[in-house]
């Protein structure tokens, strides 16, 4: 019977450890993309030709061997698997995690652990929320908030006209989600960074720490710059 105990107590704690990895690996993907794709957003400020050309150069990538956007379908179900592993593996982990504690007790205010920390799961849960807004915004209704149209395939026009003064709203959707996205980032990097082994030391967690915060800053900030420039009227069609 203790052997057996023994086994499952091995096998549950290696599942766990998988679990972990895929949320890293998949973390780390996200935290590329997410980079790549601000970079993106980012040639707003050169103009609408500039903008819509590097729109046309994603779905032209890879022709003549792909298909006309076959690379950016490539890209966007690669993404989908692993949200899909992400999502996965952060309920698991929360479901194990509050069944090894059933009875709920009183616990006091961890001082120690970052609001980041504390605003995780709800966090990814905002953001996606937000993620299916965005791509129903973007990517598959195309939607024009300025007349309420569908169907718009100019993109520059597209990202303006969802940020203008009269949608001054959108902004502030937009960058209560990066809020969360750079809190997301912050306790998401140094928890991937961990899982991978690179936090065995107070130096190297603390240096974790602050590469969290830099990746958080320097994504959420730089997405959060073109839909301010465009409510302000420095980026406008």
């Amino acid at each position: 019977m203790a052997t057996t105990e023994l086994v499952k107590g091995v096998r549950a704690t290696r599942s766990t450890i998988a679990l972990k990895l895929a949320m890293a690996i998949s973390g780390v993907l996200f935290i590329l993309f997410v980079l790549a794709h601000m970079y993106g957003n980012l040639k707003a400020f050169s103009g609408h030709d500039a903008y819509n050309e590097y729109a046309e150069h994603l779905r032209t990538l890879g022709t003549p061997m792909l298909p006309y956007a076959g690379a950016l379908w490539i890209l966007r179900v690669g993404l989908i698997v692993a949200l899909v592993v992400h999502v996965t593996s952060a309920v698991l982990l929360w479901r194990r995690a509050a069944a090894a504690r059933p009875v709920k007790y009183a616990v006091k205010k961890n001082v120690a652990s970052s609001l980041s920390s504390r605003t995780m799961r709800w966090g990814g849960l905002t953001l996606l929320l937000f993620i299916v807004w965005h791509l129903l915004q973007f990517t598959i209704l195309k939607i024009d908030i300025t007349n309420g149209s569908t169907g718009n395939e100019d993109p520059y026009n597209l990202l303006v006209g969802a940020f203008a003064d009269q949608s001054w709203w959108m902004t502030v959707i937009y960058l209560l989600a990066m809020l969360a996205l750079g809190f997301h980032l912050h306790h998401g990097t140094f928890s991937s960074l961990q899982t991978l082994g690179y936090t065995n030391t107070a130096s190297s967690r603390a240096r974790a720490r602050t590469f969290g915060w830099v990746v958080a800053i320097v994504i959420a900030g730089g997405f959060s710059l073109v839909p301010l420039f465009t409510l302000f009227g420095v980026i406008s069609k």
